[in-house]
């Protein structure tokens, strides 16, 4: 186990344990973000916590390639009844990825620290929100760290109000790092909902030779 102080640097992603922990404490600088997700690290902690760096083996990624239209999706896309937008409203995409409840899920990890470091980091150029309208209102989305030199996305959460919103939001992702050539979109840990979306799960050794090639 490491523990960061206000040096830049972070150890061996291959160093983290055997549940994926690498690091602990450092900030939530731009600058350290970058770092971090540039190694296949990222930032995953609660509010009395403090800050815990994370590269899990196995690491669960989506190729555009093999997402998941559903019949009932492909309805949905169908009736065009959503507007699509690309950073209109970053800061409340991520206030909704925040506070809308979650099935199975009592609080949330993107604390108001959090927030604030995505925030920068989109003010920055580095993180890009989709969202999802319905009759003006936002009603679903995602946030992510984009990495155009590694043409990797980090797909960090998302959000619905209403059926298939952020199901919708993901095609739209997949469509763009699919027009933009990218390897992969990281969705960091194992999750039912993305693997119905056509995500899976690879070793860290090779997620990590994804993302340097």
């Amino acid at each position: 186990m490491h523990f960061l102080t206000d040096k830049l640097w972070f150890p061996n992603p291959k160093e983290a344990t055997e549940d994926g922990l690498l690091a602990i404490g450092g900030d939530l600088s731009v600058e350290r973000l970058l770092l971090a997700y540039h190694s296949g690290i990222f930032p995953w902690f609660e509010e009395d916590q403090p800050i815990l760096w994370w590269s899990p083996d196995p690491r669960m990624v989506l190729l555009s390639e093999n997402f998941k239209v559903s019949k009932s999706l492909q309805r949905t896309l169908n009736r065009k009844k959503f507007k699509i937008t690309f950073n209109k409203n970053f800061e409340e995409v991520i206030k909704n990825c925040a506070t809308v409840p979650r099935k199975g899920q009592a609080g949330t990890w993107i604390t108001a620290k959090m927030q604030q470091a995505y925030i920068a980091l989109h003010k920055a150029g580095h993180a890009i929100s989709i969202e999802v309208w319905e009759n003006d209102n936002l009603v679903g989305g995602l946030y992510g760290v984009d990495l155009p030199h590694k043409k990797v996305f980090c797909g960090e959460s998302m959000f619905s109000l209403v059926s298939d919103a952020s199901k919708v939001a993901f095609y739209y992702l997949s469509e763009y790092v699919k027009s933009k050539d990218y390897k992969f979109i990281d969705c960091q840990i194992y999750n039912e909902h993305l693997e119905s979306l056509g995500a899976e799960e690879i070793g860290r050794g090779e997620f990590l030779r994804r993302l340097v090639l």
